[in-house]
């Protein structure tokens, strides 16, 4: 899975389904939703676009790049959530590119 920040700030989720079983037994998804602006369900082309919900974005991908198919409907976070979410998204990435040059830190 993909978390990532938009140039505006808004928070993606992009949820990954390499699979219909992988799809069924995610329980989880639906719980992201309260920690993003957008979700999206990134899909192979084996994947029937349909049994992706409504409500989030689609992207369709194969070994030579992706494409999005939908956008979500778009849901602001409040602007506390906004700010805690970016604080833990930054920390990550900081972390993992002092871990690039230091791999013994982690």
């Amino acid at each position: 899975d993909v978390m990532g920040l938009s140039p505006s700030g808004h928070i993606w989720i992009i949820e990954i389904k390499s699979s219909l079983e992988d799809f069924r037994a995610d329980l989880k998804w639906p719980e992201y939703r309260d920690f993003c602006d957008r979700l999206y369900f990134a899909i192979t082309t084996d994947l029937q676009p349909e049994i992706m919900p409504a409500e989030a974005g689609l992207i369709i991908a194969d070994a030579w790049g992706a494409e999005v198919q939908r956008d979500p409907a778009e849901h602001l976070l409040h602007a506390s959530r906004r700010k805690a979410m970016t604080l833990s998204f930054a920390r990550a990435a900081a972390l993992r590119l002092h871990g690039l040059y230091d791999p013994e830190m982690i």
